[in-house]
């Protein structure tokens, strides 16, 4: 089996390092730069605790090096996909399985939705150039639940969480769905085949539509956060207005903010993937965390005043430090 990684930083090396060294796949890496160079030097590497784990790497930054694949998992920032997908189809045969490990709201996430007509999401798909390189009967849902930073180019430290929720864009079982969650949980991830891997993705960034951006602007971990009573309540006022949207396209949350805030409580002190970005000078991932929400509201007429802000807030910090494009 072949399978690629594109985009081997720290969801993607972990992914790459657990599925090379199952010695079930040839797994390749599609990388530039200093990532490349020691993918190349040194293979995959994954700390976990005080172990290290590695296996052997192939890596390019030409997908035409690589070849058709199996299995390509798609790990890079949400900014970086637009200008990268086009140059895939080297690596997509007709039976090549797409699987997005990414945050945040997917560019297929509103195909087949009959609420929000057949126009791509502009947040993320502006003139729908991702929907047309990547075709949705290939793809399939994915949620990370890990947190991994890059300690160096091509070297992976895994700090918590090991689950990986995959399913239809458009629900059910199916044998391919099968088939992948059994190579993953070879490899030693918690994996869950999904029925409804939409709604999956929708209660992921039902929290991180809040705590990723307000992270990035105060520099506080997640725990300072949800302390203060009037951040809290802007998060749960956020929060609600996310829920009236799910609610129109099949991603019902029968949870309270409450009941997410206690959750997250328990993760103690941890920087969101939006801060570490913000502290490591990198684009930020605004809009399919927070964009893709404010846009989707508009289209169905439910009013997110909170989340709106946020988004205009956050929007104007990461344009001043060259994070986020002007205009």
């Amino acid at each position: 089996m072949k399978v690629c990684i594109v985009g081997a930083g720290a969801i993607g090396g972990w992914l790459g390092t657990r599925l090379a060294s199952t010695g079930l796949a040839r797994v390749s890496a599609l990388a530039r730069g200093a990532t490349l160079a020691a993918l190349r030097d040194h293979g995959w590497r994954l700390r976990l605790g005080d172990a290290l784990l590695r296996a052997p790497a192939v890596a390019s930054e030409r997908p035409a090096d690589l070849g058709p694949q199996d299995l390509v998992v798609i790990a890079v920032k949400g900014p970086a996909l637009a200008g990268l997908a086009t140059s895939l189809a080297p690596m997509i045969g007709p039976h090549t399985v797409l699987l997005p490990a990414m945050n945040g709201v997917p560019w297929w996430f509103g195909q087949g939705v009959a609420a929000l007509g057949e126009a791509p999401l502009a947040a993320v798909d502006p003139g729908g150039h991702i929907a047309a390189a990547l075709p949705l009967t290939q793809v399939i849902g994915c949620v990370v639940h890990a947190s991994c930073f890059t300690a160096e180019p091509g070297l992976v430290q895994h700090k918590m969480g090991n689950g990986l929720i995959v399913g239809e864009p458009a629900g059910g079982a199916s044998e391919r769905v099968s088939a992948l969650a059994a190579l993953l949980k070879h490899a030693g991830f918690d994996v869950t085949a999904s029925s409804n891997v939409r709604y999956d993705i929708w209660y992921k960034l039902w929290g991180n539509l809040t705590m990723n951006p307000l992270s990035a602007i105060t520099g506080a971990t997640i725990d300072k956060l949800l302390i203060d009573p009037e951040v809290r309540a802007l998060c749960s006022a956020a929060m609600l207005e996310a829920s009236a949207v799910g609610a129109h396209i099949g991603c019902t949350i029968s949870q309270t903010p409450e009941d997410r805030h206690a959750i997250t409580a328990r993760l103690g002190a941890f920087k969101s993937s939006m801060q570490q970005d913000v502290e490591a000078g990198r684009a930020i991932e605004l809009d399919s965390i927070v964009g893709a929400v404010h846009e989707l509201g508009q289209r169905l007429g439910v009013a997110t005043p909170h989340i709106s802000a946020l988004l205009g807030i956050t929007r104007v910090f990461a344009q001043v430090r060259g994070l986020y494009p002007l205009g």
